[in-house]
């Protein structure tokens, strides 16, 4: 009897050999830049850095912003209280404003004299209304009371110092007197204006400190500025003369 037949297997000579061998030696790590040699190197785990950004500190204000701050505030408040007085004072007394009229002019001296100059005196009557029925008027020393006829003063005075009491009328006799040098070529235009129009525009400016008093308490001083616009008929010495026109404009000014 035949002896069975063995099979053994047959290894294919053109298949590829798999390795068994472990492509990483034990005890090693996998190096993931795929360097060989760093094989045996351990590297920390990849972090991504990220940019603190630091945010600013919120800017001081200056000394100088708060103290012009402070100022401008103080300024308003000052206003308001001012404005609030005003008011109070305004309703309590309901303040009005003095009246000024020129009744009367006499002209006792204008002539010129051998060196050209021209010397005048007026006596000017002057007409002064408080309205006002809780506010008087100090006229106080320091007034000035001139006579214009265009850019030239013709004379010059002052109104005396007097108190005027509650809805008051106070006539005043001013008298003024001046000198005006080089005054030829003045006079033949004040006599050539006579002859063509038959007056002369004169102006009387008025500069007067004045003292308030509401009641009992007298306030700071202040100034009246009254301007009256005349018309006269002549500016013969030692004649009666006639006003023709007058109107006045009073001005308060701190």
């Amino acid at each position: 009897m035949a002896d069975p037949q063995k099979i053994h297997p047959v290894h294919d000579v053109e298949a590829p050999h798999a390795s068994t061998a472990p492509l990483v030696p034990r005890g090693t790590s996998k190096s993931d830049g795929g360097d060989p040699t760093a094989l045996g190197q351990r590297y920390p785990p990849f972090q991504r850095t990220i940019p603190v950004m630091h945010s600013k500190p919120p800017k001081k204000r200056s000394c100088w912003c708060k103290c012009l701050c402070w100022t401008v505030c103080l300024l308003l408040l000052q206003l308001i209280i001012i404005g609030i007085l005003v008011g109070i004072i305004f309703l309590a007394f309901q303040p009005k404003l003095p009246k000024y009229s020129v009744d009367k002019m006499q002209i006792t001296q204008f002539n010129l004299s051998g060196d050209d100059s021209l010397y005048a005196a007026f006596d000017v009557t002057i007409t002064a209304r408080n309205p006002n029925k809780k506010i008087g008027i100090y006229y106080e020393g320091g007034s000035s009371i001139g006579v214009w006829y265009t850019d030239r003063k013709l004379c010059q005075g002052a109104l005396p110092k007097f108190y005027q009491g509650h809805r008051n009328t106070t006539v005043l006799n001013v008298p003024l007197t001046g000198q005006t040098q080089n005054a030829n070529g003045l006079l033949t235009t004040l006599q050539q204006q006579q002859q063509e129009t038959g007056s002369i525009p004169l102006t009387l400016r008025v500069n007067q400190p004045v003292r308030i008093k509401l009641g009992k308490l007298k306030l700071f001083k202040i100034k009246f500025r009254v301007r009256c616009r005349l018309q006269v008929d002549s500016l013969s010495a030692n004649n009666a003369i006639t006003i023709r026109n007058s109107s006045c404009k009073f001005r308060l000014r701190l």
